[in-house]
């Protein structure tokens, strides 16, 4: 039986997993809610680098490999097409594209933390909503700063920074009443792609603040690529029921 291991972690995967028959496998890396509800199997942790999923796919007879990880994981996706590479089995990938600038936005480009912390010194109230990433950093608050976390873990935070555990999507109304009782004077931000986490960008638009955005990794080619979960899901139905 041709198998398929669905890498996740994101909205775009599990709309994918959903769609998947019993003898197939959708991972996660452990971070966020496991969901219970789907037909096929769920695994969770890592593979043991390169080698460790080389032998994965081999050992469980994987036929295709779907890449729907986070735009940001790119240690994965490169993982993902080494090993692919070296079991010659084939990778597709579900390629999210970029948020782009519009009128009326001030976006400041970052390429690590260091860039991101020196763009925000101007400002007192940074929404951060890069994941778990600003939580190694809370001893680093200056005393100028209170910094709002949003991300999927709940924290207890510090004396300067407020964490908020939640899971998108998010609309206008509720990041508008968020930036209002934090004072948010600055975003930042990965730029992720997708409608779920976006009204975020719209609702610094409107107020006219700036987003800090992370500039985006560079990920690896795959044999196909797709825009969004749903071209990703059809493709993937076509080829289960191939003869």
């Amino acid at each position: 039986m041709t198998r398929v291991l669905l890498l996740g972690g994101t909205g775009d995967a599990l709309a994918i997993a959903r769609a998947l028959p019993a003898a197939h496998v959708y991972s996660l890396a452990g971070l966020g809610r496991v969901p219970g509800d789907l037909a096929c199997a769920v695994r969770v942790g890592g593979f043991g680098g390169i080698d460790g999923l080389v032998r994965y796919l081999c050992d469980e007879h994987i036929a295709l490999v779907v890449d729907a990880t986070h735009p940001y994981a790119a240690q994965m996706s490169r993982h993902a097409s080494d090993a692919c590479a070296r079991a010659d089995v084939p990778l597709w990938a579900v390629r999210r594209p970029a948020w782009q600038p519009q009128a009326g936005d001030d976006w400041r480009e970052a390429l690590d933390w260091r860039d991101i912390v020196e763009r925000i010194a101007p400002f007192e109230r940074p929404l951060f909503t890069l994941g778990r990433e600003a939580l190694a950093h809370l001893h680093e608050i200056p005393a100028s700063q209170h910094w709002t976390i949003r991300c999927l873990d709940a924290h207890p935070g510090n004396e300067r920074a407020s964490i908020i555990d939640a899971r998108g999507p998010f609309d206008l109304d509720g990041e508008r009443a968020l930036f209002d009782a934090a004072r948010i004077d600055v975003v930042v931000s990965k730029n992720s792609g997708g409608r779920a986490t976006e009204a975020k960008l719209a609702v610094a638009r409107e107020r006219g603040l700036p987003v800090v955005m992370l500039t985006r990794p560079a990920l690896p080619d795959a044999a196909r690529t797709f825009d969004d979960a749903a071209s990703a899901r059809d493709a993937l139905q076509h080829w289960l029921n191939r003869p």
